[in-house]
């Protein structure tokens, strides 16, 4: 085991209660925006949702497992990375995707589905791409983690609180509709702020280690909002679509990745480290892409218009 993986954080119990209310109250604000009409539009798109799942759950991990090759990073690192990348989308590339010019319905029918097939997905997935480098697969094994553990974990802080936003929803659809942007924007703020608090506890340790993060963030996270747009171009989804594919497949719910960081391998900061990392310069990207591609497209109507 290198220094970075034996990273300690300065994080208490308490803590991880804190942060798994604000991701059930993420999730609540998400699902405020959720109907059954999002998972029905699965069969009126159902290339661009397969196109978009495949990205998500097929290609991200296997961008990500392959960045840990080339960079030659450490065990707990590579798990960090392995984690985020087996993540649902996070909320924000809603807001990304409409910012975007994007398909903003199908951006957030894409969240949906996403969100609930990561109580399966994501360890399924992170468990088969931690296994196929020994030193994640030796890392993984030596913490004993149990896969039915994480999936009870996932449908607790994930499915309670998108039921309950749902339900809302359909009972009190204008009221649903007054609050959820308020929740979001607190939600966002929250998030921001109990990062921004754990860097503050530990910014020694961040100093310290942040160089094995930073640039693989980058690369990872650029890889990825590229082969989500990309691939779905090639594969024949419009440019709207594909910036929806884009976004889901770039911007991960890393609050997510941190709950289950702090409650399953709480021993390797580095895990954290990465997620904390991505949570911040995820928004960064995002934003910047965001507008750029509606410059470029107000640029474009403008000119056909001269």
């Amino acid at each position: 085991m290198t220094e970075v993986d034996a990273i300690q954080l300065n994080f208490n119990p308490a803590s991880l209660q804190v942060l798994s209310i604000m991701l059930a109250f993420v999730m609540f604000g998400v699902a405020l925006d959720m109907r059954l009409d999002n998972f029905r539009q699965v069969t009126r798109f159902p290339a661009a949702f397969a196109i978009g799942l495949f990205c998500q759950y097929v290609l991200l991990p296997a961008t990500g497992f392959l960045a840990t090759l080339a960079f030659q990073t450490s065990a707990s690192i590579s798990l960090g990375i392995l984690l985020v990348c087996t993540c649902p989308g996070g909320n924000v590339s809603n807001f990304f995707t409409h910012q975007a010019g994007g398909n903003a319905a199908l951006s957030v029918s894409m969240s949906s589905v996403s969100t609930l097939a990561c109580i399966v997905m994501t360890p399924l997935n992170f468990g088969f791409w931690a296994s196929m480098r020994p030193e994640t697969a030796a890392l993984l094994e030596s913490i004993h983690i149990d896969p039915l553990t994480i999936v009870i974990q996932v449908a607790t802080i994930l499915l309670l609180p998108c039921a309950l936003g749902m339900l809302l929803r359909s009972k009190q659809p204008q009221l649903a509709e007054r609050i959820k942007r308020p929740i979001n924007i607190l939600s966002l703020v929250m998030f921001l702020g109990f990062i921004g608090g754990g860097l503050a506890a530990n910014w020694n340790t961040f100093l310290s280690h942040i160089g094995s993060t930073f640039w693989l963030v980058l690369c990872v996270n650029a890889l990825a909002l590229t082969v989500g747009y990309q691939f779905a171009r090639i594969t024949g989804l419009s440019s709207q679509d594909s910036k929806a594919v884009s976004f889901e497949v770039g911007i991960q719910n890393t609050g997510f990745g941190l709950v289950l960081c702090f409650s399953f391998f709480s021993t390797l900061g580095g895990m954290a480290l990465v997620n904390a990392w991505w949570g911040i310069w995820h928004l960064i990207s995002g934003l910047c892409l965001a507008t750029y591609w509606r410059r470029r497209s107000t640029l474009k109507l403008a000119n056909s218009h001269a």
